[in-house]
């Protein structure tokens, strides 16, 4: 009878050992602080590795990661990337950055253990209906000082090349989107060349790098700020936003057009017609208004066509925040129509080229003023 107990027990052992408890791993996963819970700490914490199966560029779908602390003084400088600002101090009239959907993961952070800024936003999301906030209570010191990537906000990047702080820019994107367009001092080290391109790169490790591509869709810049951290790079950060948010938000305004007066009232000298034509070609609008079997034949590069019997129809088609010059062949007919303009919208920034200007095709031609 022992004997059968025994036997009975040993099996009984064997397979409680054999199958674990099904403990809900979700939970485990998302409230595991690594640190003790303190006083007026919000009831839902997350540790780092928790974070790092968040943090994505681009930006895991169903995920927002919110920065509560200040921006200029800290989100600014660094951040982690993909997460969006909205100090605690300001939250009430930053709402509308939170998701449309109330069961979208929130996960905030801040300055560290001792910051209470991460918590008391999530308590004000959580009385505003979201319903699957957490928080990471080590922040932004414990992210950065395991080495992860951080990034800084565009305001922050113009801040320090207005003040030409010692900063060096990459540009991440392919050549040919770079010759586009790019942060004004950027250098370009496509992720695909990176080894080809080492010799663009500073010689002092520790020199401050600022990594940016294509957006928050655009991985080209995490690759190559990876890429540096590898090389030995110490001081290595992203701006994910990248040339997008810059080229709509930061870039400087176009410098006002500049046009010089020809000897004819409303004409534009020749001289200053052609430096406009090779230095700021998209400052000014130029309307060929011969008529269409001509303009086939050849014009200038960039011109458009209206013929001056259709310029009364077209005139609301003309721009209001930049020169408009009209071309003919002789000089006749751009008059007319810069008469014809005047007559109509007297507002409008129009000029006429007086000049004898013939065309030679692919773009070339002779000019010579009246």
């Amino acid at each position: 009878m022992n004997a059968r107990r025994t036997l009975l027990a040993a099996m009984l052992t064997a397979i409680f050992a054999a199958a674990p408890i099904a403990y809900p791993t979700t939970v485990l996963a998302a409230d595991a602080p690594a640190v003790q819970a303190k006083e007026g700490w919000y009831k839902h914490l997350v540790d780092f590795d928790f974070m790092k199966q968040q943090v994505e560029i681009p930006p895991k779908k169903g995920v927002v990661i919110i920065d509560s602390r200040p921006d200029t003084r800290k989100f600014d400088p660094g951040h982690i990337p993909g997460a969006i600002n909205i100090p605690d101090s300001k939250f009430d009239k930053l709402t509308d950055r939170l998701p449309a959907d109330k069961t979208t993961l929130l996960i905030f952070y801040c300055e560290g253990v001792d910051c209470m800024l991460s918590h008391q936003s999530a308590a004000k999301a959580e009385k505003l209906g979201y319903t699957n906030i957490k928080v990471y209570p080590a922040g932004y010191p414990e992210w950065a000082a395991k080495g992860m990537l951080t990034s800084v906000s565009g305001a922050w990047l113009k801040k320090q090349l207005d003040e030409k702080a010692a900063l060096t820019v990459i540009d991440a994107r392919p050549a040919r989107v770079f010759e586009k367009g790019a942060i004004p001092g950027a250098i370009n080290v496509p992720d695909t060349a990176f080894d080809k391109n080492l010799d663009k790169l500073p010689a002092d490790k520790a020199a401050a790098i600022v990594v940016y591509c294509g957006g928050l869709e655009c991985v080209l810049s995490d690759n190559v700020a990876n890429k540096l951290k590898k090389l030995g790079y110490t001081n290595v950060k992203t701006y994910p936003e990248g040339y997008p948010e810059w080229s709509k938000v930061h870039a400087a305004a176009p410098a006002k057009v500049v046009v010089e007066a020809g000897k004819e009232k409303g004409s534009i000298s020749v001289a200053s017609f052609e430096r406009l034509l090779k230095e700021n070609p998209a400052g000014i609008l130029v309307v060929d208004v011969r008529d269409a079997k001509e303009f086939a034949k050849g014009s200038l590069p960039g011109a458009v066509n209206i013929p001056i019997g259709q310029l009364e129809k077209q005139i609301d088609s003309l721009p209001k925040d930049k020169p408009t010059v009209f071309i003919c062949g002789t000089g006749a007919r751009s008059g007319e129509a810069y008469d014809m303009v005047k007559l109509l919208k007297a507002d409008l920034p129009v000029f006429f080229l007086d000049a004898e200007l013939k065309f030679l095709g692919d773009g070339k031609y002779t000019l010579k003023a009246n």
